[in-house]
């Protein structure tokens, strides 16, 4: 069939002008982007994923992706925060009818599940290594989710022999938490046994640090069992 003068205006006004997309649209394309990046980037780190595979990922196009985010650490950086939220949900959800514990925090961040479900974990422990070699925006949202981690860790400190305030034991345990999970997953596929075994000494020395002992409930010993039992 012919194609006339009418038809191929129409073509280009149709790729100068697209349609526009609704507001609703457009809010479930920026869901869709985010979700699928901030799984992606923790699955292959942010510069091990391109925004091609991101936006064929999330089903739309590379203009629908810059149509809401005017770069990929724009997206990096909503990503990241994105990422966050489940965790720490997580991390403050009540257990059995009474509220999180640190022990329970712990437990939950220096799991075996935890450190085997990179696409679903803590952005943190997954891009730590490379957030210096991002923009300042990705590095703010990764500040923004350490300082959040340490308020909840902070008010759930015991007595301790380590010699710091609480502040400071909370922000070492925290960096200790982060490097331990990211050490473990390094080694975790050369050599599995010393992956566990670094897992299991964080939770320990971080427990210690944290004062669980101090305060009768044993936690340290006892979520060093409980994580050796979720690994049969």
């Amino acid at each position: 069939m012919a194609v006339t003068i009418f038809d191929v205006k129409s073509i280009l006004i149709c790729e100068i002008h697209p349609l526009k997309v609704t507001k609703e649209k457009a809010s479930e394309n920026r869901a869709a982007l985010v979700k699928t990046a901030s799984r992606l980037f923790r699955e292959h780190g942010i510069d091990g994923v391109g925004v091609a595979e991101i936006s064929k990922k999330a089903g739309l196009t590379h203009g629908a992706l810059y149509a809401q985010f005017v770069s990929k650490e724009a997206l990096a950086a909503e990503a990241f925060s994105s990422a966050l939220k489940p965790g720490l949900e997580k991390m403050t959800a009540d257990r059995a009818g009474r509220p999180a514990t640190l022990t329970d925090l712990l437990d939950e961040y220096l799991s075996f599940d935890h450190r085997d479900n990179l696409g679903a974990g803590c952005p943190m422990s997954a891009s730590a290594s490379e957030v210096a070699r991002q923009n300042d925006i990705v590095s703010e949202r990764f500040k923004e989710g350490f300082e959040q981690v340490v308020a909840l860790i902070e008010p759930g400190l015991g007595a301790s022999p380590v010699k710091a305030d609480k502040r400071q034991r909370a922000l070492a345990m925290m960096a200790a938490m982060i490097g331990g999970v990211a050490a473990s997953r390094a080694i975790a596929k050369a050599d599995p046994t010393l992956s566990n075994q670094i897992l299991l000494a964080i939770r320990q020395i971080v427990g210690e640090v944290g004062g669980e002992r101090a305060r009768g409930l044993d936690g340290a010993r006892r979520g060093a069992r409980a994580v050796r039992k979720r690994a049969g």
